[in-house]
């Protein structure tokens, strides 16, 4: 990270939402996606992002959304860079706590945003709100209410997507090889074996994979690794145990692919997330 690039972020430890607050000017963090829910909303400059094959252009004011999964990248193309709040929701978190909104809840379906960037002067209040309420650590009662708000907002954005139904646009070939990856997160996986399981050639499933997903098979392998990388990391793992644990070849390897990724060192993560001593 560079002098004009800073991250301020932060953990709440009852409901494992992370608040981040950040500042980039120029390239900020390479194609990447998490596994949880993003909400914020842009508070200076110009945030511009891919997601979904489109590009955005975040300005003030300016929310975004995205799903566990979305691939999305970021840079500032003016001179004065972009600064942003954000809120990691977790997946199990809002859905058991938007059944408690939702009786009539359809089964087997799991919740979606309808678009990456919106505007919405209540959700964006209430997004400032709730992490106000989770960065500072008020008190519990607090922060509770703080959430509260922020679902009863979120709930215009959100719709209802079949779990088990995969979009039928994606080859086969595709989520045979997302599968295999997912089985073998922690193997040295090479093409030969993954084209080998997905009866194809190397080319085909290179080609079939990232029209799919958008990255080719390695870099999804090693967002695959990252996410697990930011769980025990959170848990208060050591980074040369997760890069062990996790495949990479150093503890270097590790920190190369998560800056790039996150636009923070796994060390300085762990000890904002973790509340560990080094």
């Amino acid at each position: 990270m560079n002098a004009h690039n800073w991250i301020d972020l932060s953990q709440d430890r009852s409901t494992g939402i992370e608040t981040l607050r950040a500042h980039f000017k120029g390239h900020a963090y390479d194609p990447h996606w998490h596994d949880s829910y993003l909400v914020g909303f842009t508070e200076q400059g110009v945030q511009q992002f891919h997601c979904r094959r489109q590009k955005h252009a975040s300005t003030p004011g300016q929310i975004f959304l995205l799903e566990p999964g979305d691939i999305h990248d970021g840079d500032a193309p003016t001179e004065e860079g972009f600064t942003y709040r954000m809120l990691y929701l977790e997946p199990h978190w809002i859905e058991r706590e938007l059944s408690q909104l939702f009786e009539d809840a359809p089964a087997q379906q799991v919740l979606a945003f309808a678009q990456n960037l919106t505007r919405d002067p209540r959700l964006s209040q209430a997004i400032a709100d709730a992490f106000a309420a989770l960065h500072s650590q008020e008190l519990l009662i607090v922060r509770q209410s703080a959430l509260d708000r922020l679902l009863e907002q979120l709930t215009g954005h959100l719709h209802w997507r079949k779990r088990h139904n995969p979009d039928p646009r994606l080859p086969l070939v595709a989520l045979r090889a997302r599968d295999y990856l997912q089985a073998n997160v922690h193997q040295d996986v090479g093409l030969d074996e993954l084209a080998q399981a997905c009866n194809v050639d190397r080319f085909r499933l290179t080609r079939a994979f990232k029209a799919a997903f958008g990255l080719p098979p390695h870099a999804y392998l090693v967002q695959l690794r990252l996410a697990k990388a930011r769980r025990q990391l959170a848990n208060g793992d050591f980074p040369a145990q997760v890069a062990s644990d996790l495949g990479f070849a150093d503890q270097s390897h590790l920190g190369r692919w998560f800056v790039r990724a996150y636009g923070i060192s796994p060390a300085a993560y762990r000890k904002r997330c973790s509340n560990l001593p080094d």
